[in-house]
């Protein structure tokens, strides 16, 4: 069974120990950050930091500048790190400890894209802009998203790649300092507030018979006992159904679906176009097609038709892995289950040969570890206990 922690390139630029201390994990291969999110990162190992803040969405590589000449939306490099190239720079070091690099590239995540240019942010029902959100809908936005994969999925020493948010993106965040737990929003809910209402998606849902004006009313109309704290939260796609109706919601994401299938289709061939042969790429994803976020909801059988596989969310308990898994069982391709091992973000590092076993039992094939750089000196050796253990 394949293997991988996820890291940053901080976590091995300055630090002659870090590949060594991954390999030593039993890990086969690291998934190597190229173009992230802006973040506060804890580095408990490295000799040189203790804290590295991403302090905006970035590539972690010298963007080639004939690539974005001319465009409006491009790439921002990082300056946290002291490389010219963190990534390639962490690349060596961890294919000269035996791992392979897959890069790792977020997408529709991106803060620093939203503030230099809010027109392509998501827009709610209420009128507010989400600036970590650019909206897949619209034409300028896929057309970045799909140079920038070509270019940070496959950087030099680089095998595959795995895409995150390569779908739309909406309310839930993770925002720095969010404010947003007052109100007990649940799924569904997090659902309509997470609906677009920019130029573009009004036009798409015309084009699927629906009233822009009268979707967004309806979306208000439905939030209202939220905000009152009048109604309990309703979660999963029936939740959705409840809150809006069912005509109203299949005809939205339809187009949401749409979409977001048009996106993960140009990236898949613009990556293949770019890669040497034998390049994977896999897609994070949830089954639930109404997903929004990093994992993105996709329908398993077309996924599988466009990328050699998915990364899926399986933290939690066996229902958690059942409902992402299940939806994936018996189909050809990489099925990696990506589980916490960090204790302080709600991973458990000390049940993984447990989790990792029934993920197996459910038709994963692969593991992904989140995150190896993050993790304190306990749960890294929790982590390298159980894999020990597993490859017995």
């Amino acid at each position: 069974m394949r293997t991988s922690a996820f890291l940053y390139p901080w976590d091995i630029v300055g630090d002659p120990d870090a590949a060594g201390r991954v390999a030593d994990l039993g890990v086969q291969q690291v998934t190597l950050a190229a173009a992230y999110h802006s973040t506060r990162a804890l580095t408990p190992r490295h000799p040189g930091h203790r804290i590295v803040t991403a302090e905006h969405a970035a590539v972690l590589y010298p963007p080639e500048p004939g690539r974005w000449q001319g465009r409006r939306l491009r790439p921002r490099p990082q300056s946290w790190t002291a490389s010219d190239d963190p990534y390639a720079e962490a690349a060596e070091a961890l294919a000269g400890a035996g791992l392979q690099v897959h890069s790792w590239v977020v997408l529709a995540h991106n803060s620093r894209l939203g503030a230099e240019h809010p027109d392509t942010c998501v827009v709610n029902a209420y009128g507010d802009r989400y600036p970590w959100a650019p909206c897949i809908a619209q034409q300028a936005v896929r057309d970045y998203l799909v140079e920038l994969a070509a270019e940070a999925a496959v950087r030099g020493g680089t095998h595959g790649t795995e895409l995150e948010s390569c779908g739309w993106y909406g309310f839930a965040h993770l925002h720095a300092h969010d404010k947003i737990a007052g109100v007990g929003l649940g799924d569904a809910a997090q659902y309509l507030m997470s609906l677009c209402f920019c130029p573009d998606c009004r036009t798409g849902y015309a084009g699927q018979g629906l009233d822009a004006d009268e979707l967004g009313l309806a979306v208000r109309r439905a939030l209202e006992p939220a905000w009152s704290g009048a109604g309990s939260p309703e979660s999963g796609w029936s939740g959705v159904e409840k809150l809006l109706g069912a005509d109203l919601a299949a005809a939205g994401l339809r187009w949401r679906t749409e979409v977001a299938r048009g996106l993960q289709e140009s990236v898949v061939g613009a990556v293949r176009a770019a890669a040497p042969p034998g390049f994977q790429v896999l897609l994070h994803a949830d089954p639930a097609p109404y997903r929004s976020g990093a994992n993105v909801g996709v329908d398993p059988e077309h996924i599988l038709s466009v990328a050699d596989g998915v990364v899926l969310p399986c933290t939690g308990d066996d229902a958690a892995r059942e409902a992402v898994l299940g939806p994936f069982g018996g189909r050809a391709g990489v099925l990696a289950a990506n589980l916490t091992v960090v204790r302080g973000m709600g991973g458990s590092p000390d049940t993984l040969e447990r989790d990792t076993r029934h993920a197996l039992s459910l038709g994963a094939n692969q593991l992904r570890l989140y995150h190896a750089g993050l993790a304190s000196d306990p749960d890294l050796e929790a982590v390298a206990g159980a894999l020990s253990r597993l490859g017995r």
